[in-house]
């Protein structure tokens, strides 16, 4: 089977839905695919610090966080398995991230650590993808539990890169 199929050449593609829907590549809710995409991608590149200690404590919940975006896509055209236990989980780590970090009493600029870094970058992506979720609710069947998950994403992103640079170091800068 070829990768490409020609279909798509005139700017349009097709979701699958409870039935084959097609739309133009331009709908809000293939920008929010394109978008929960990008974020997996992200993660993947920074699963791809497999030498970072911080990292590899967090990697089977990296390895969920990217099965659960696809669940997101899968809730918005069709069903999900994707529930609030989710949601409980990813706010339980975030906890013990960040009970484990000395309190912030300013702003935080992104970077620092090369890993932090990209972690701070899969925050703002899921910031996002946050956004595009909330602008498909009138037009599609968003889960609350998705777009509670997605919201929380970003805070855990946030607390990752306070982790790994605190663990390796490297000064936060504050504003």
């Amino acid at each position: 089977m070829k990768i490409y199929t020609k279909t798509g050449d005139k700017g349009q593609t097709q979701i699958y839905a409870d039935k084959m829907v097609r739309m133009e590549k331009s709908a809000d809710v293939l920008e929010c695919y394109g978008t929960l995409d990008e974020l997996n991608a992200h993660i993947g590149l920074l699963l791809s610090e497999n030498s970072d200690p911080i990292i590899l404590s967090q990697q089977s919940l990296l390895l969920d966080i990217q099965k659960n975006l696809f669940q997101i896509g899968f809730a918005i055209s069709a069903t999900s398995s994707m529930d609030q236990n989710a949601v409980s989980e990813l706010e339980l780590r975030i906890d013990e991230l960040q009970a484990s970090l000395p309190a912030q009493t300013h702003f935080l600029l992104p970077g620092g650590h090369k890993t932090a870094a990209q972690t701070h970058v899969c925050r703002t992506v899921a910031r996002r993808a946050e956004r595009r979720l909330v602008a498909l609710i009138s037009d599609y069947p968003v889960p609350e539990s998705c777009l509670s998950y997605v919201n929380r994403l970003s805070d855990y992103f946030f607390i990752l890169a306070r982790k790994i640079n605190i663990h390796h170091q490297v000064k936060e800068t504050t504003v």
